[in-house]
This record gives C-alpha cells, structure tokens and sequence, in this order.
C-alpha cells in the first residue's frame, strides 16, 4: 500500500524530512512558501524526473459573510508516496484533505490516492457553484424589496467572485487535462500514473467540466439579475415620472383659472361684481382638480 503523508504549514526542516526525496529548489520554495490571499498561486500539474509536483486551490464560499476564499494544497506524487502540504490562509482554515484520505482503499497506489485528491476537490468546487447559484436566487428574490444600490453592490462582488473562481478553475482543470492526456513527464520506469489511475482521472476531469461549465451558467444568472435590477430601476423611474406628470397636470388647471381671473379687465368680467365670485373661482378649482384626481387616480398613474 502507498503512503499518503499529509502536512499543514511545515516548517522547513519537517518538510525535508517528510518528502521521500530531494526535489527542486523552485518547488521546494513552493512548498515552504506560506498562503498569500493577495498573491495566489496558479493552478499546476509539472513531472520532475521521478515525482510529480502540483499546486491546487479550493475556493470556499462563507454565504453568512458574502464572501469567497481560497485555500491552497500542494503535492509531491511519486510511485509509492503522496505528500501533501495544506497551508492556513490569513484569518482562515487550511483545506482538509481527510474525506479523500477516508476513500481510500489499502490498495490504493500513490497515483489513484492523488486522484481521489482532485476528485474531493472537484467535488467542492460543484458545491460551490451549488452555493453560488442559490446566493444568486436569493438575490434575485429580494430585487423588488431590496434597496438597487444594495442589489447592485452584490451584484458586482458575485461577479468578481465568479471572474476569480474561473481564472483558478481553469488552470486546474486543464492540469487534470494533461494527466488524462497521459502527458504529464517523469523518467522511464518511475510510473506515477499508471493507465487505471488515468483512466480514473476522467471522472475527475469531468465534474471539474461540470464545475466550469455551472460557473458559465452563473454568469448568465448574474446577467438576468442585473438586467431585472436595471428594467426595475427604469421601471421605477417611470412611475415618478408618471406621478409628477400628473401632479402637474392637477395644478395647471387652477393655475390656468387663477391666470384668467386675474387679468384687469373689470368689465368684462361679470364675475368680479358678483357677490359669489369668489367662492365661485374657489369652487371651480376644487371641482376640476378634484375631477383630474379621479381619472388619474382611475387609471392608477398616482
């Protein structure tokens, strides 16, 4: 049975001592270099001679916090050994790989141990997008009660998220890609990934597919929703709009009254001698603007 030895934030002497042998200097540097959230690593699959080396990230969402974060795994495969080495990101959880260490069987070589690796990892990417797709339906549902700018803010971090989630899952899915492919170079007769191991790394392969492709279909959610946000805005505009037309139209008429019988022709306006005139111009007003608030209000423009 292969050995799978798991690390979290080793120090220098304990990964040497840990790694079944000697390995570059620039994946060594890799291995010790502890997690940056601000300058996160790219996703990659790399034969040196007789181990293979990888980087991996796992985006993890915190839905109670509308935010995502990433934690990092590297690993060291050969033919009879895996090492992997978790690192605790700023303020957060190291990845826990005990669920694809639980899976495995006693007759598990190195290789089919670091495909049950990508395999839990892909896994967590799919609930990812699970999450993400019903943050998305959330906000959807509160578009209508929601305050737009707030809407709007979730809308673009979502966004963000998404662009950031892709430009990880890609490099990883294409890295799993290459061992599919059988294309990933150790020297001859140190066989890492053995043809049922490369066979196994198709399922792999497909739900990182299936991940990817769920983030494609998020986006266009994200785009529905910020479309529904914008038709509502104009929507709501027009409303007001509509009532200050109407509000308008209500005062032009008094307006139109109070005009005519303040012109000086004394005359000519038989009104202005009358006892009742001006309770008459005061009753006219109220009855025509009265009148304009029933048919406006009839056809709900206010």
């Amino acid at each position: 049975m292969a050995e799978w030895v798991d690390l979290i934030d080793p120090t220098p002497d304990e990964l040497r001592e840990k790694l079944p042998r000697e390995v570059y200097e620039t994946a060594l540097d890799r291995l010790l270099a502890p997690a940056d959230q601000a300058d996160e690593p790219r996703p990659t699959l790399q034969g040196h001679g007789d181990y293979v080396f990888g980087i991996f990230l796992v985006a993890v969402a915190v839905p109670e916090e509308d935010r995502v974060f990433y934690q990092e795994v590297d690993v060291v495969v050969t033919h009879d050994v895996i090492v992997t080495v978790s690192k605790t990101p700023p303020g957060e959880h190291p990845y826990d790989p005990r669920p694809a260490r639980d899976s495995c069987r006693p007759e598990d070589s190195a290789g089919m141990m670091f495909y049950r690796l990508i395999d839990d990892i892909a896994e967590r990417y799919l609930d990812l997008v699970d999450q993400l797709d019903g943050e998305i339906d959330e906000l959807e549902d509160g578009v209508e009660t929601a305050p737009a700018a707030q809407t709007r803010d979730r809308l673009s971090e979502l966004r963000h998220d998404l662009l950031h989630i892709r430009r990880t899952l890609a490099p990883t899915r294409d890295a799993i890609r290459r061992v599919v492919d059988n294309v990933v170079e150790v020297e001859e007769g140190q066989e890492v990934f053995p043809h049922d191991v490369e066979v196994a790394f198709n399922s792999a392969y497909d739900k990182l597919l299936r991940a990817f492709d769920g983030l494609e279909l998020s986006r266009d959610l994200i785009a529905s929703v910020r479309d529904y946000l914008q038709a509502k805005i104009a929507n709501d505009q027009n409303e007001v709009t509509k009532k200050l037309t109407a509000l308008a139209s209500m005062l032009l008429v008094p307006t139109f009254i109070v005009g005519v019988y303040g012109q000086n022709f004394r005359h000519h306006f038989p009104e202005l001698a009358w006892r009742f005139g001006y309770a008459w111009s005061w009753g006219l007003i109220v009855v025509t603007t009265a009148a304009q608030f029933v048919f406006f209000r009839r056809r709900r423009w206010i």
